[in-house]
């Protein structure tokens, strides 16, 4: 430690801290702009100009390190010069706006130029001009010439977003910020830019002129759109939510904030929320009161149960719906003589939790949702294997905190079905099409059987690739196999959990999953899953081809967008006698509900959720519920003492939370993410076989085959045909959730209006599609599976292997197609006579055109 005083004080600090960094831990201020302690140092600004002791000028104090004994004055006559100085510089060129700019009342510039600015200007020369720029939708730079210079934006794309869309050109008084990677900036991380800007050059597109900073009430919440358990700051102004931003948590998410937590507010303001319950009679909706809506929802329930018996009953809710929410809807099913419930809506493999509910607070089955370690230790990992992670886009923040374990030497080991870009160094990858996933794992498997002189779960080959991966887990100290949501939603998960489990035993690492939903961990502690003869989601939802409900309650989802076959979950819901949509919103489907009743958002209700890392987070709401709105918990709760059921008397949410999962602050010792009692002792060969896919393609202008597209419980690949093409299907962020896709500026982003199909380089030249343009030129393609097909805009990727085809999940170009793995056909198709490109301006993603082929059962129709 090195002694230093400041202003006086006897303070201690690191050896090669600055002398800012001193101030901080002495509590003492120094002014700055450019200065942020989770960037790298630039001394851009001199606004932090202090006066140490022998040196002839003053100092920077961000970029001054400290040295035994160094005298610091950061209140002398010297350094209030020097700072005053450096702040009329600054606003010479200043438009001095304050009156109309976003980034009054909460302006750095602002602040500093009352505390050490002159009470008039002494500049009488012309000010610079910079134009207004357009960034996207998301981020507004019309008043650029309010701009420092102070580079925070340029180096958090560079440093931790890993992208620099941004940066200074030019020289002197002519430098000026713009974009530089491209004309947008189109990172799932931009906002933050807004937030690290300290003037108000760049501020939010969607906030722009809505209201002033001191009208706004701040609110503590969590965010409900991934597993993170991201800490939020919502602004509201009388009843309406204005603007959401990050709360500081440097366990969770540091102070950042992926750009779906930040903007999918505006979806709670949008004309489709639903505020009045609703039936449907003779095909007609009608509006009703609350008591009507409820009243007949028990009575058809209760007769549907003494008609078809209580097996005919069941619920499908969101993974992002509240622990107590999904703990009364599981409460009320079993109350009334069903195990059929559950949250894994997109899962093709139920294997290890079917049949394994086990009591109230304890993690049914193999836990799936556990990451096995905390969010604050991805920084600091040496390994790591990811498999089946679309990870930039699926989890943003957990990027961030993987991408800066890369900086510090950590080595990132992938098995995936193509070169996803995570922009960050990448050690051994394995690509592969789904179906070779399994010996994919098995041959690192193998591979490090091979060198501790065990016998490997898997006779897999082994490859180059795998003995590297193998040999790098092998090392380190700190290390972790993290299962993706493509991994959770294969249709051999639980193989590839197990062998997963089997290398992380073998190398010490931590295993579990990212986790799909805000709410994944939790659902499991609140058994929201089928207990013992009960249906899993794909039972319920058709996936044997077979409806088997005859009454069914949805909660917070929508299972032609949220399902793992929006076509067969379409056709089995149309053939229920009774749907009850509890939603907060109209619903994209309104031919599949009976009875519509609206439910807050988690901007309106109190509840907790439990994150991928066991962390228990409760909220409570920010604002009123709109209209008629009610907490579903509330809703839930009329409804069993409706039905006469027990156990349904709760007076708030905190009861409700209590009987669910106890009275805890977080379940670390209860979650039992690393799943302990899976057994290592694996089969030697996986379901799939060692046999690996014939990458081979039809001949003529169409390539691969038909497949049944079904993903059933523990299916395996021996029915994919050879020859085929493979269908890998990511969910696209801002389609991930019924808030988000309704939220009308992400929709308007790159990554929204991007195609929903992307095709391997050799099958676009064996359907005769020219390749030699840009890669994001966008070429028409027919897809068929599953006996539906759909007319769609796609682009080549030359990262995916020859056999792999990704196509969006929850996509409204690809809802009507089958399950999200399995064979796919795929065609050269022409441009339809409503081609968007020809349209002037069309931001949003087109509708599919969902054609049923003979005898098949038409896809759910999306929403127009």
């Amino acid at each position: 430690m090195i002694e230093i005083e400041l202003d006086g004080k006897k303070v201690s600090v690191a050896e090669g801290s600055m002398v800012m960094h001193a101030a901080d831990k002495a509590g003492t201020y120094i002014p700055h702009f450019c200065y942020h302690k989770k960037l790298s140092i630039a001394a851009n600004c001199r606004m932090c100009l202090v006066d140490v002791e022998k040196a002839p000028k003053p100092m920077p104090a961000c970029a001054t390190p400290v040295t035994q004994g160094m005298i610091v004055r950061t209140r002398s006559d010297k350094a209030i010069n020097a700072q005053q100085g450096v702040m009329e510089f600054l606003l010479i060129n200043h438009p001095l706006d304050c009156p109309i700019c976003d980034q009054g009342g909460e302006c750095q510039l602002q602040d500093l130029a009352v505390g050490y600015g002159a009470s008039s200007s002494r500049y009488s020369e012309e000010k610079r001009v910079i134009f207004p720029k357009n960034f996207g939708p998301l981020i507004a730079a019309r008043e650029m010439n309010r701009c420092i210079q102070c580079t925070r934006c340029v180096r958090f794309g560079a440093e931790v977003a890993g992208v620099m869309e941004l940066g200074m050109v030019n020289r002197g008084e002519h430098s000026e910020i713009t974009t530089i990677a491209g004309d947008t900036v189109d990172s799932e991380v931009s906002g933050n830019m807004i937030d690290l800007c300290p003037v108000g050059a760049l501020t939010s597109k969607p906030f722009r002129f809505s209201a002033r900073a001191w009208e706004l009430s701040r609110r503590k919440s969590v965010s409900p759109h991934d597993s993170t358990g991201t800490n939020l700051i919502v602004q509201v102004k009388g009843a309406t939510v204005m603007r959401v931003l990050p709360l500081e948590n440097e366990d969770v998410n540091e102070c950042w904030l992926a750009d779906r937590d930040r903007f999918s507010y505006e979806a709670l303001n949008t004309s489709d929320r639903l505020t009045t319950p609703m039936i449907k009679q003779n095909g007609v909706w009608q509006a009703v009161d609350w008591t009507t809506a409820l009243e007949y929802v028990a009575r058809s329930l209760t007769q549907i149960s003494a008609e078809h018996g209580p097996a005919s009953i069941g619920a499908l809710a969101s993974p992002m719906s509240t622990v107590e929410e999904l703990h009364l809807l599981a409460k009320l099913v079993r109350g009334l003589g069903s195990e059929n419930i559950d949250v894994r809506l997109r899962h093709a493999d139920f294997t290890r939790a079917d049949g394994d509910a086990g009591k109230p607070g304890e993690i049914a089955g193999s836990a799936i949702g556990g990451m096995g370690t905390t969010v604050a230790s991805l920084s600091a990992l040496d390994r790591a294997l990811i498999v089946g992670s679309f990870l930039r886009k699926d989890h943003p923040l957990f990027s961030l905190r993987i991408r800066a374990a890369t900086k510090k030497g950590g080595q990132v080991h992938s098995v995936h079905a193509l070169a996803d870009d995570w922009l960050m160094p990448m050690g051994a990858s394995v690509i592969a099409p789904p179906s070779g996933w399994v010996d994919a794992l098995g041959a690192i498997a193998a591979a490090l059987g091979e060198a501790q002189g065990v016998e490997a779960p898997s006779r897999a080959s082994i490859t180059d690739e795998a003995r590297a991966i193998a040999e790098s887990l092998a090392s380190g100290e700190r290390k972790a196999v993290l299962l993706g949501n493509a991994a959770a939603q294969h249709p051999q998960a639980s193989e590839l959990l197990r062998l997963a489990t089997w290398i992380g035993a073998r190398t010490g690492a931590s295993v579990g999953y990212f986790g799909e939903a805000a709410n994944m961990v939790g659902a499991h502690l609140v058994n929201a899953l089928p207990g013992r003869g009960g249906l899993n989601a794909g039972q319920m939802l058709g996936a044997s081809g077979q409806p088997r409900l005859k009454a069914c309650l949805l909660l917070n989802t929508e299972p032609t967008f949220d399902s793992a076959n929006p076509a067969a979950a379409g056709a089995a819901l149309r053939a229920a006698e009774l749907v009850v949509a509890m939603t907060p919103f109209k619903p994209a489907d309104d031919d599949l509900a009976d009875v519509v009743l609206p439910t807050s958002p988690f901007a309106e209700t109190s509840g907790t959720f439990v994150s991928s890392e066991g962390r228990v987070q409760s909220f409570h709401g920010v604002v009123k519920p709109l209209g008629d709105t009610r907490p579903a918990w509330k809703v839930l709760r009329v409804l069993g003492n409706l039905l006469d059921l027990e156990g349904f008397g709760f007076e708030s949410a905190d009861e409700v939370r209590a009987e669910a999962i106890g009275e805890v602050v977080d379940l670390p010792e209860r979650h039992e993410s690393q799943p302990k009692a899976m057994s290592t002792d694996l089969p030697r060969e996986s379901s799939g076989g060692d046999r690996p896919i014939d990458s081979r393609m039809a001949g003529g202008q169409a390539a691969g085959g038909q497949g049944n597209g079904q993903g059933g419980a523990g299916q395996s690949y021996s029915g994919m045909q050879t020859g085929s093409l493979e269908r890998i299907s990511d969910v696209p962020i801002y389609q991930s959730d019924l808030i988000v896709r309704r939220a009308t500026s992400l929709q308007l982003t790159a990554d929204a209006r991007a195609a929903a199909v992307s095709i391997p380089r050799e099958l676009a030249e064996q359907l005769r599609i020219d390749t030699s343009g840009s890669p994001a030129q966008l070429h028409w393609v027919r897809v068929t599976q599953g006996g539906a097909s759909a007319v769609v805009a796609a682009r080549v990727d030359a990262s995916l292997p020859a056999q792999v085809v990704r196509i969006a999940a929850a996509h409204p170009d690809t809802v009507g197609l089958g399950a999200m793995f399995g064979n796919v056909m795929v065609e050269a198709a022409p441009a339809p006579a409503d081609d968007p490109r020809t349209a002037t301006l069309d931001l949003q993603p087109q509708m599919g055109k969902a054609i049923p082929e003979p005898g098949a059962v038409a896809g759910g129709s999306p929403r127009s």
